[in-house]
């Protein structure tokens, strides 16, 4: 690794987003990006194969394994992205998510002793629990989630806040609404949606389908995030990472089965009893003015999925 380049950690690299985030960064010749992730949810083949890109097998939740990489290198910035996700999931593990604060205060610590420039959060939607009104603002909507998973992303927001305050490292908190793209996994609705209706299998939904979403394509979230870097308006403030168009669930299941000429049927479950958001909008005017570009709108965004051959 030449001295002269910039050292970015990312963690939870192995993971959809994280991984396209490194893809993203290593557009950039000055960049080298160090990936850690212990496989909970990652996966080994999202990782860039890149001559400026090396992984490292780690919990960012134990400090003994986070600790002498952070030291080691002595990175210019961090992207914390590691902590359990997936609706299903992070509902059945409830203690487990609460140990993901843990991490968040390994890295803070660690990054403010090793002269680290600048730490990004994946915070997410899940914080403003069920809107008040829309679309959602990042100063007006009250952040009333209980579920943990979305605690956990409060009390983060909260530790990158007061690192700044008492110790001044510089922050970017992102708040995530759905992203997706071809190296989603198929935890999560889009991916879920797209594998069965390219197998000609049932699509389940939970309720009628009337839950209304926004849709991101992964491009969109990782211009974005790493364009959040070059730009300094961006220290120290929190941004919604979405699109904001909404289409209701049932929409998307049928946008799904006419885009892949699928055979297949939606299936009508009862509702989660925790965990599914009845609306959901975020308010990107902050988003679009560091972008400064249309979206990608969801047919398209589709269509890019189903053209990857991710599916099928």
């Amino acid at each position: 690794m030449e001295s002269n380049k910039t050292k970015i950690l990312i963690t939870g690299g192995a993971g959809f987003v994280p991984s396209s985030t490194a893809e993203k960064l290593l557009e950039n010749p000055n960049n080298y990006v160090v990936l850690v992730d212990n496989f909970l949810t990652g996966r080994k083949e999202n990782i860039p194969n890149h001559p400026n890109c090396k992984f490292i097998v780690a919990d960012v939740n134990h400090l003994d394994e986070i600790s002498p990489i952070m030291t080691s290198y002595q990175f210019d910035y961090v992207y914390h992205y590691a902590a359990m996700v997936g609706v299903l999931r992070t509902l059945d593990n409830p203690i487990h998510v609460l140990e993901d604060i843990q991490g968040i205060k390994n890295v803070l610590t660690l990054a403010k002793s090793t002269g680290v420039k600048r730490v990004f959060f994946s915070s997410s939607s899940e914080v403003y629990g069920e809107p008040v009104h829309l679309p959602q603002n990042e100063l007006t909507t009250p952040l009333n989630s209980r579920l943990p998973y979305a605690v956990v992303k409060n009390v983060g927001e909260a530790y990158f806040r007061s690192f700044e305050q008492e110790y001044g490292l510089d922050y970017t908190i992102f708040r995530f609404f759905n992203t997706y793209g071809p190296k989603q996994s198929e935890d999560f609705v889009m991916s879920k949606f797209m594998s069965a209706a390219v197998k000609g299998e049932d699509i389940t939904i939970y309720g009628d389908g009337s839950q209304t979403r926004t849709f991101c394509f992964i491009d969109d979230n990782t211009e974005f995030c790493v364009g959040a870097l070059e730009n300094d308006e961006t220290i120290n403030q929190v941004y919604n990472v979405g699109n904001d168009i909404i289409y209701t669930i049932k929409d998307l299941a049928e946008l799904i089965i006419r885009k892949t000429n699928s055979t297949s049927k939606i299936i009508y479950l009862p509702p989660l009893k925790d965990g599914d958001m009845t609306r959901r909008q975020p308010d990107i005017s902050k988003m679009r003015e560091i972008l400064n570009r249309d979206l990608i709108q969801l047919e398209e965004g589709i269509e890019k999925v189903i053209a990857s051959g991710r599916f099928k």
